[in-house]
């Protein structure tokens, strides 16, 4: 299969994957402590499940705004999944690992969307991304043409998470424990590539973070201290290290 027509099979694939994310993106957006949504946000209707749209089937049949705002919320979850599926396919080509990659991805967005509305990165998520990202590549390192290393994989996991783990205790106001979890997935998806790309990913989530949290303070959003989400950043800079080390693989 050509690098195009694999991209473009990854594209649907996240298309698709990306269309189940509203109910969950919904359920768990929910401040620290409280349970998880179980109603629907257009009516007062039980929403059951985890996968589809955020809206139960009534109020789906309903065309008022709170439908067509669900409906902006799937396409830009779909559209977002599929990118960064199509990226992560011309990169990585027909290795192995790059099937971990597309089911690891979906779980990504969905993390960075929760993180963006409420700041949260529920442990349903984060905690199974590791270790599903550490099962998956020890069984990826058993198949011919990977161009991984498991060890360096769940070392890096190790070492990341207990430099966030450090940071949170000098100052848990700026890195939340959630990030300390998510770190430990993103550290095994990056380690796979080796330490540079580790160093990498690591070095763009920082910069992404403070570029964006410098322009808030520039545009008088929020002050040196105002606290922001940085899952959706440590994931963005994730993937550009993954791109870069699947290059070059």
């Amino acid at each position: 299969m050509t690098t195009g027509l694999l991209a473009l099979a990854a594209a649907v694939w996240g298309a698709l994957t990306g269309l189940l994310l509203p109910r969950a993106a919904y359920r768990f957006s929910v401040p620290p402590g409280e349970p998880w949504r179980a109603r629907c946000p257009a009516g007062d209707h039980p929403v059951r499940g985890w996968l589809g749209g955020a809206g139960c089937g009534e109020c789906r049949r309903d065309s008022g705004a709170g439908s067509r705002r669900g409906t902006a919320s799937a396409a830009v979850l779909a559209t977002v999944t599929a990118l960064v599926c199509a990226a992560l396919a011309a990169a990585t080509g027909t290795r192995p690992e790059l099937g971990v990659w597309l089911l690891l991805a979906p779980v990504g967005v969905l993390l960075a969307a929760v993180d963006l509305r409420v700041r949260r990165l529920p442990d349903a998520l984060t905690l199974p991304l590791a270790a599903a990202a550490l099962a998956l590549l020890g069984v990826t390192a058993l198949l011919p043409e990977h161009t991984g290393h498991w060890p360096t994989a769940l070392c890096a996991a190790l070492a990341l998470a207990a430099g966030h783990f450090a940071l949170h205790l000098v100052n848990p106001d700026g890195m939340g424990f959630g990030d300390v979890k998510l770190a430990a997935g993103t550290g095994a998806v990056l380690g796979w590539y080796g330490w540079p790309t580790v160093l990498l990913g690591t070095f763009a989530a920082y910069l992404l973070g403070g570029l964006y949290g410098g322009a808030l303070v520039l545009a008088r959003r929020a002050g040196r201290k105002t606290g922001v989400p940085f899952g959706p950043f440590l994931l963005a800079g994730t993937l550009a290290g993954l791109l870069t080390g699947a290059f070059a693989a």
